[in-house]
């Protein structure tokens, strides 16, 4: 599995590529009907920089609630530093902004672990009543650049937030978790693989299981990862389980031990929803949850051979 199609909704809204209309002659929407993206083809003509001065000057930029970025490397690999200087340059433009999804770049135009990626933290300090928040990408040391960074902050208003790599270092959600974010419902790590920057350990990660952090927090996705059975062993006895009413282990390399854990821990009824696509389990195991954990949507598809040599994660280069 890779990163193969581009997102078509985002933040309630459907998405729409501002370079395909305006190239196309067609007549631009209601500036709050859509999730604006802003992209451009290898080899394009103009860069990145100069299509999103186009959308400043033709959409009435006060009443856009979401933004998407894709591709903006135009000419070869390029980091996110110079397009995020131009959004943050019009934040003042854009008051109404509530959703923001950087990167909605698939694996044909660049992996997920070549997205050059920098700190984020000034998308949170410029935009205070951002709500949600989706950062594709990592690079750093992999691809020789800055890389993915975050420092920790306080946002009043973020709701969702979400980190998708193929690789994510520990200083991303030892930050998150340093952060003070009391609206923080929804929270998602795709953790990665060591070959591609992934150094976040179960540690990293303890600060989010104990319940002390993000009293609003009621979805937690720990995903991707090549720990996957190691999480679910400390989730069989984290606090925060409780009052949560999803959660995500997908995409990671899941197997009957992991399943074993949490079948031996806390109860899990409570759940709505526990999405384990792409996993390793037995189906046996499978049988075992669903019984175990009847009036609980489980997501089981996308299966692996149980006791696989090789396992793997679903995305990472």
């Amino acid at each position: 599995m890779t990163v193969n199609k581009h997102i078509e909704d985002f933040h309630g809204l459907p998405v729409l590529d501002f370079v395909t209309v305006v190239d196309g002659g067609a007549e631009l929407p209601e500036p709050g009907a859509v999730a604006w993206k802003i992209a451009v083809e290898y080899d394009a003509e103009q860069d990145w920089i100069a299509r999103w001065g186009q959308f400043l000057d033709r959409v009435d930029t006060t009443a856009v609630t979401a933004l998407v970025v894709g591709e903006w490397s135009h000419d070869g690999p390029d980091s996110f530093a110079g397009p995020l200087a131009a959004i943050l340059e019009a934040a003042e433009r854009m008051p109404a902004l509530r959703g923001l999804f950087i990167g909605d770049i698939t694996y044909e135009e660049n992996e997920i672990s070549w997205i050059e990626m920098v700190d984020v933290t000034p998308v949170l300090t410029a935009f205070p009543l951002l709500t949600e928040l989706v950062v594709r990408g990592a690079a750093g040391d992999y691809a020789g650049d800055e890389g993915i960074g975050l420092q920790p902050v306080r946002h009043e208003h973020l709701r969702a937030l979400r980190f998708e790599s193929g690789g994510l270092p520990g200083e991303v959600p030892r930050a998150v978790a340093a952060s003070e974010l009391p609206a923080l419902e929804r929270l998602e790590f795709w953790l990665g693989v060591a070959n591609y920057g992934g150094t976040t350990q179960l540690a990293d990660l303890e600060p989010f299981l104990d319940g002390t952090r993000f009293p609003a927090l009621r979805h937690l996705g720990l995903q991707n990862s090549e720990i996957q059975d190691e999480i679910a062993a400390a989730l069989a006895h984290a606090p925060v389980v409780a009052r949560l009413e999803s959660l995500n282990l997908s995409m990671g390399v899941f197997s009957d031990q992991g399943a074993t854990a949490l079948l031996d821990g806390q109860p899990l009824t409570h759940l709505k929803s526990l999405d384990l696509h792409h996993h390793f389990l037995s189906e046996a195991m499978q049988t075992r949850l669903r019984e175990a954990l009847t009036g609980v949507e489980i997501d089981f598809s996308q299966g692996g051979k149980p006791g696989e040599r090789w396992r793997y994660v679903a995305v990472a280069e």
